[in-house]
């Protein structure tokens, strides 16, 4: 099983494919890896051997920023845009949408699960 940047490949996966369950990797950027470490892309993972693993994951760390320094990256940009005050950090803050969708309906991944009517239910008094 091939190990490349913390993951665990799918053996069973063409490279080209597998490639793209490392976060930060998409299609495109694996197809640009592939050409750049000379890797066929209809090879299965299970199929490579070591000097070929080992020339992808040069690649991939000499060119490009994945998995944990990418999260922290971007965890730290949306941090910055809340202390910052701007719209767009405000957004995060409420767990709105921030890129301008519609919240009077729709929205319900950002905003969560609905909150039925609240009844309040007052006791009874005790005629006496």
């Amino acid at each position: 099983m091939a190990r490349i940047a913390g993951v665990d490949l799918p053996p069973n996966k063409r490279i080209e494919i597998a490639l793209t369950y490392i976060y930060g990797i998409g299609r495109a950027q694996a197809i640009k890896i592939l050409t750049t470490a000379e890797v066929s892309f209809d090879t299965k993972v299970r199929e490579l051997n070591d000097d070929e693993i080992n020339k992808i994951r040069k690649v991939i760390e000499e060119q490009h920023r994945v998995e944990g320094d990418l999260r922290k990256d971007t965890s730290f940009n949306i941090k910055r845009l809340m202390e910052i005050g701007s719209y767009r950090g405000l957004r995060h803050r409420r767990g709105l949408p921030t890129r301008g969708q519609r919240t009077k309906t729709n929205a319900r991944t950002r905003k969560g699960p609905r909150r039925g009517p609240v009844a309040v239910k007052r006791k009874a008094t005790a005629k006496t």
